[in-house]
């Protein structure tokens, strides 16, 4: 009979090097805050996608309406280059999002006055009307979301998070162009 050899255990390499990501110089802390994330991202999307259905839309759908209806409050024309970075996303998957709310009756495109080669967006009444509706879900909805935060936190919180996807934006280019899968494409 074969002797199972013992191997010791491998300790895990630190996923972050950064002394201000380290506690009691361990990722571990780090690595609960990551997971902690992703989970609160997968509920915010739960409640997105049920938000946009109370209106009979996707969550992608309710967010683009939501954030032209938004926009347009402001001084500036909405167009598809202001959603998209708005939302950050790309201005190609606004595009798509935005013509399936053209078709359904609630944005719609006019030609800019001033640039003939940009769009104007805007909500039509029938779009106001849903988010009218939507709005007395919506409120507790949110309201029971951030409840744990202070106004204090909420301004913090909102400063950080401007931050965190301006660095997310910077490791995804970073992993795109120095991954062994993004060295492998630009080699062949």
């Amino acid at each position: 009979m074969a002797e199972k050899s013992r191997s010791r255990p491998v300790a895990p390499q630190p996923t972050v090097s950064r002394p201000e990501l380290l506690v009691d110089n361990s990722d571990q802390a780090f690595r609960q805050f990551i997971h902690d994330t992703l989970a609160f991202s997968a509920r915010l999307q739960q409640v997105r996608s049920l938000l946009g259905q109370v209106i009979g839309l996707s969550g992608t759908q309710y967010t683009v309406l939501i954030a032209i209806a938004h926009l347009h409050g402001g001084d500036e024309r909405v167009g598809v280059n202001l959603v998209a970075d708005h939302l950050h996303f790309s201005g190609a998957f606004i595009t798509i999002e935005i013509n399936k709310l053209v078709a359904a009756g609630l944005v719609e495109k006019e030609t800019d006055p001033v640039d003939r080669r940009r769009v104007v967006l805007t909500i039509t009444p029938k779009a106001r009307a849903l988010l009218n509706e939507l709005a007395p879900v919506q409120r507790p909805s949110n309201d029971l979301l951030f409840s744990s935060l202070s106004a204090k936190d909420f301004e913090r919180l909102r400063k950080i998070m401007s931050g965190l996807v301006e660095a997310a934006d910077q490791a995804i280019n970073l992993l795109e162009y120095t991954s062994p899968t993004a060295t492998a494409r630009s080699a062949k």
